[in-house]
């Protein structure tokens, strides 16, 4: 015990023989109870409940090495476990082994060298914008209901889902044409409902509405005025149920996916509409400045990280519009002609 303890004193490490992973797993959980969103938190749960103490809650944890996460990962992927799957398990151990780090109950993070590379993502879904018209064509034409608002509303203003189902009246200024996002709206699990704070700090922001998204929200607002009394102000969820109470995500979804197979356009997720948003404003020539700030990307370099792809081709009509107007400005040297 004395060697132990001028040991720790001298490395500043706290080498607790009596702690074993499971241990320190279900402490860290705990504390991260407190921090994460519920939907993050519950996916941590999972994890750590389903994979993590199975596989290295036995040892201690100063015992455990870069080559037990190799191994784990590597037989998580023989079995057919998906390679994000088995990332992101390993990227929550790696997390709570930071945290032993910082806390200087572990002198280094021994999943630091062992996580695997983060799995590409697969390619983005996206409508063209005549693709997008048609939809909102067939919806007009066909429904005209709640839904018809909240798909012009998500493709106009390039909302996130739960953004847009978690948004109330007192945050839409119809007047001003400009709502702010305060709210998002989860499921847990597929089932209960959880109004929390948006995703990030910089999502918790104002949003421009133009003309057509500003009508969406005058219909959505007569709709539910009309089964009020007389003089009642507006209050509560914007797209809600006949009842008030939210829509389930997973039931917009389906609304979705149902309309646009009616309407003969590809299939998409919800999400995909904000992809789809961003991408016609990018593709129209709108500064990829201006498009991050709409989005409310909390850096440039995110936007730029999720649609770089599509700056290829506004770079190609930059360097020919400055090739025109040096063309245009002064004699071509050499007398090389423009391309």
């Amino acid at each position: 015990m004395l060697a132990r303890l001028l040991e720790a004193e001298r490395t500043g490490i706290d080498d607790d023989p009596r702690l074993r992973v499971d241990a320190y797993l279900l402490e860290w959980l705990h504390l991260k109870e407190q921090q994460l969103k519920p939907t993050t938190y519950r996916h941590y749960r999972q994890y750590v409940h389903r994979d993590l103490i199975p596989a290295f809650g036995r040892l201690r944890l100063t015992q455990l090495r870069p080559r037990h996460i190799s191994a784990f990962t590597d037989a998580q992927l023989a079995a057919g476990r998906g390679r994000t799957t088995v990332y992101r398990c390993t990227a929550a151990l790696s997390s709570a082994l930071g945290h032993a780090v910082r806390i200087r109950l572990l002198a280094h993070n021994p999943a630091a060298h062992s996580l695997m590379p983060r799995p590409v993502p697969p390619e983005r879904l996206c409508w063209s914008p005549e693709q997008s018209a048609a939809f909102l064509v067939h919806n007009h034409a066909h429904y005209g209901d709640r839904f018809t608002d909240l798909f012009e509303v998500l493709l106009g203003t390039g909302l996130r889902r739960g953004e847009a189902l978690g948004l109330h009246w007192a945050d839409v200024y119809l007047a001003e044409r400009v709502l702010f996002v305060r709210w998002t709206l989860t499921a847990i699990d597929n089932n209960a409902l959880h109004l929390g704070p948006p995703k990030t700090k910089a999502s918790r922001n104002w949003v421009a509405l133009a003309p057509r998204v500003a009508r969406a929200l005058h219909r959505q607002a007569a709709l539910q005025m009309s089964a009020l009394p007389p003089g009642a102000p507006l209050e509560g969820l914007v797209f809600a149920a006949s009842d008030g109470a939210p829509l389930r995500p997973q039931y917009v979804l389906e609304q979705l996916r149902r309309r646009a197979e009616e309407a003969g356009v590809p299939r998409i997720g919800v999400h995909d509409l904000r992809h789809t948003a961003a991408t016609i404003m990018l593709s129209s020539g709108v500064p990829l400045a201006v498009v991050s700030k709409t989005l409310r990307h909390s850096t440039l370099a995110t936007t730029v990280n999720i649609y770089g792809h599509l700056l290829k081709h506004a770079a190609r009509d930059a360097v020919t519009t400055l090739g025109h107007a040096l063309d245009q400005a002064g004699p071509n040297p050499g007398g090389l002609r423009a391309a």
